[in-house]
């Protein structure tokens, strides 16, 4: 594609993107792609995106999904399998666009799961790792109740009101996604096959308060993935690690990529 702006709209089919590019190209160096949570978007990542282009130097891509910010419209409702199909056929298409080189994928929450898929399903070496912070694996009790805490404050709160800065459409965007979440059906939804074929190295992220997941994610990681895996707890912090701790966030994350990019580089020499 023609060069990247700072910030624009990728056009991919019937799937029209906003997206914002923080640093070097993805031609110049290399790239993380950030994957946003489940209620999130561009604007939501607030100054993290300028932070981490900071701290690690790459180029810093980050997009709302369909559905989020001002991306077009999702089709509702949202099929169980919607994190699979952003991973397997939106996310390859995404990087193409881009012209992405090399780099990692940097997920939270719901993006962490879609990082997660990709790096188990999608054979691309030029992804090194992937950082997930506060991923979910499988839906637990405190999931699905943390969700509906997040329904019923969407409803009764000025919460609609504060999303509708985020959000083309907050009632879809929210409905879309509580609706699929608490889905008798989802309880079904496992990603321990995908992690079992991850070839690359994790940084995995999570608050040790996190309402939405319990250390059971984090052991289910070490459990099925046989690449390396390497797990920061954060103590007193919830779902939002690079808000809530964002110095430890940050620090963590870069000595990741930094290591991650100079083994690459190494590794391409000897080839």
């Amino acid at each position: 594609m023609a060069s990247l702006s700072d910030q624009g709209f990728l056009d991919l089919g019937n799937q029209r993107l906003e997206y914002r590019m923080i640093g070097p190209r993805p031609d110049a160096a290399p790239t993380l792609v950030l994957l946003h949570e489940g209620l999130g978007s561009v604007s939501m990542w607030a100054d993290f995106p300028e932070r981490l282009q900071q701290a690690t130097g790459a180029g810093v891509f980050v997009y709302s999904r369909r559905g989020y910010g001002r991306s077009s419209p999702a089709v509702l409702p949202r099929r169980l399998d919607f994190m699979h199909v952003e991973a397997r056929e939106t996310l390859p298409r995404i990087l193409t666009a881009i012209g992405f080189r090399r780099g990692l994928l940097v997920g939270h929450s719901d993006g962490a799961s879609i990082a997660a898929i990709y790096a188990g399903s999608v054979q691309d070496r030029r992804i090194v790792g992937i950082v997930l912070m506060a991923p979910h694996f499988i839906v637990e009790d405190v999931t699905s109740a943390s969700i509906r805490e997040v329904r019923k404050a969407y409803d009764t709160t000025d919460l609609r009101a504060r999303l509708a800065r985020h959000h083309a459409d907050p009632d879809a965007t929210v409905h879309g996604w509580t609706d699929v979440w608490l889905d008798n059906d989802f309880r079904r939804w496992d990603l321990t096959e995908d992690l079992a074929y991850i070839r690359v190295p994790v940084l995995l992220i999570q608050g040790e308060d996190d309402q939405y997941g319990t250390v059971r994610q984090v052991e289910i990681a070490r459990e099925e993935c046989t690449c390396p895996v390497e797990v920061l707890m954060l103590p007193k912090v919830r779902h939002v690690p690079h808000r809530e701790a964002p110095e430890a966030t940050l620090n963590a994350i870069a000595g990741f990529v930094s290591a991650r990019l100079t083994e690459s580089e190494g590794a391409a020499d000897l080839r």
